[in-house]
C-alpha cells in the first residue's frame, strides 16, 4: 500500500479474514451443509411467526436497549435485567469487550484452537494476541495463568471450545480466574451451552454474579435456530455492562430479532426436542467415525472434530474434497491450527448416516 493512500491502523493488515463454512457443493447437488454447527431442527416455529408478525414495523427503529429481550432473558436465567448486553451476535459482543479493554501494548490470552474473532478483535484493537498451547485439544490453566501479564487485559475461553467440542469444568474455571489479576477481564464464551448435560459444567453465569471481572456471553444462533438474525447477548459486572452501552450502536439489534428471540425463548419444548436430537446422534457419529478408522476428540458440542492421517490422499484436504463430490459440506479447520482435521455438526438422521457411509467409502472400509 502506498504511503499517500489512507492508512489503517497498525495490526489491520495482520487480520487473515474469517471465512465462515463453505454453503455450496459442486455442479448441481444439493449440498448436505454441515459447515457451521447450525442445528438440524430449525427455528421454532414461534419465533418464526413472531419474526414475521414484524413486517407491518419495518419503517420503525427497533428499542435501542432491547428491553423486551434483555427481560426475557432476565426472567429465564433469574438475572439483574441491568446486567444484560445484547448485541448483534456474539461476535458483536466479542469485538465490543475488545475495543473497550484492549488497546495497543495490551494483550489478550486464548487457547491456541479456540474461537477465530478472538485473534481478529484484538488485532483490530491493536493489541497483541497471545494464543496458548493446549492439553489433549482442551485448554490448559496453568499454561494459560503462566502467558498472563500486566498487560493482558482480556483472557478468553470458549467453553465449551468450538472446533474442538472440549470443555473445562467449572473448578478449572474458578481456578483460571483465581490466578488473573483484577484488572483482566475473563470472558466466558459459552455458545454452546445450552447443548451440555455435564454436572461438573457451568457456563458462567454464577461467577459473572460474584466476581467483577468475568463476562459471559451466548448466542442465539446455534440451538435455538435464529443465525440468520445474529442475536447475542452478554451477561456482565455492572460497569462493564455500562462500558459495552456506552460503545455499542444505538440500534444494533433490530426489532425482527428481538421479537424472535423472546419467542424462542419461550418454546421450552423446541429447545428440549433438539436437546434430545443431539443427546442421541452425537455419540451415534462419535462410535460410527471410530469404527471406521477415524479419530474423533470427545466432544459436549454439537459438532465433532475429525482427525485424519497426514497420509497423501487420506488426509483431511482429500476426504474434504470426496465429501464435496457427494454434495457433503463439513468444515475444513486449519485456520485454526488443525490442518489435518475437518469439523462437522450434528445433523439429522438423514445427513449423519450419508456422512458416514461416504467416509466409510473413503477410509476403505465399506
Amino acid at each position: 500500500m502506498s504511503n499517500t493512500a489512507p492508512q489503517p491502523q497498525p495490526g489491520i493488515l495482520d487480520i487473515s479474514p474469517y471465512v465462515p463454512g463453505e454453503s455450496e457443493a459442486p455442479g448441481n447437488l444439493k449440498p448436505i451443509k454441515l459447515s457451521s454447527n447450525e442445528t438440524p431442527l430449525g427455528p421454532s416455529p414461534k419465533a418464526i411467526a413472531a419474526y414475521k408478525a414484524e413486517a407491518d414495523r419495518l419503517d420503525r427503529y427497533p428499542d435501542g436497549g432491547a428491553t423486551a429481550l434483555r427481560h426475557a432473558l432476565a426472567r429465564h436465567y433469574g438475572l439483574n435485567p441491568e446486567r444484560i448486553v445484547c448485541g448483534c451476535g456474539s461476535d458483536e459482543l466479542i469485538n465490543l469487550i475488545t475495543h473497550a479493554y484492549v488497546g495497543p501494548g495490551d494483550e489478550a490470552v486464548y487457547s491456541a484452537h479456540g474461537f477465530l474473532m478472538y485473534k481478529i478483535a484484538t488485532l483490530s484493537s491493536g493489541g497483541t494476541p497471545v494464543p496458548v498451547p493446549e492439553q489433549d485439544y482442551r485448554a490448559d490453566v496453568d499454561a494459560m495463568l503462566a502467558r498472563v501479564t500486566e498487560r493482558t487485559k482480556v483472557v478468553f475461553l470458549a467453553n465449551p471450545n468450538n472446533p474442538t467440542g472440549t470443555y473445562l469444568p467449572h473448578d478449572e474455571v474458578r481456578r483460571l480466574h483465581k490466578g488473573l489479576p483484577g484488572h483482566t477481564l475473563l470472558v466466558l464464551d459459552a455458545a454452546y451451552s445450552e447443548y451440555v448435560r455435564r454436572n461438573d459444567y457451568e457456563a458462567g453465569l454464577e461467577l459473572v454474579a460474584t466476581t467483577e471481572n468475568t463476562v459471559m456471553t451466548r448466542t442465539f444462533s446455534k440451538i435455538y435456530g435464529l443465525a440468520a438474525l445474529r442475536l447475542g447477548w452478554a451477561y456482565c459486572p455492572a460497569p462493564v455492562a455500562d462500558v459495552l452501552n456506552r460503545v455499542r450502536g444505538p440500534f444494533n439489534v433490530t426489532a425482527p430479532a428481538i421479537a424472535a428471540g423472546v419467542a424462542a425463548l419461550a418454546d421450552k419444548a423446541h429447545i428440549e426436542t433438539a436437546v434430545a436430537h443431539n443427546e442421541k446422534w452425537l455419540p451415534w457419529v462419535t462410535a460410527e467415525f471410530e469404527k471406521i478408522g477415524i479419530k474423533v476428540t470427545p466432544s459436549i458440542g454439537n459438532f465433532v472434530l475429525m482427525h485424519f492421517p497426514a497420509t497423501k490422499g487420506k488426509d483431511a484436504v482429500s476426504a474434504d474434497e470426496h465429501l464435496k463430490a457427494r454434495g457433503i459440506i463439513l468444515r475444513r479447520v486449519a485456520a485454526y491450527g488443525l490442518p489435518n482435521c475437518l469439523r462437522m455438526t450434528i445433523g439429522t438422521e438423514d445427513d449423519n448416516r450419508r456422512v458416514v457411509a461416504a467416509l466409510a467409502d473413503f477410509m476403505g472400509r465399506s
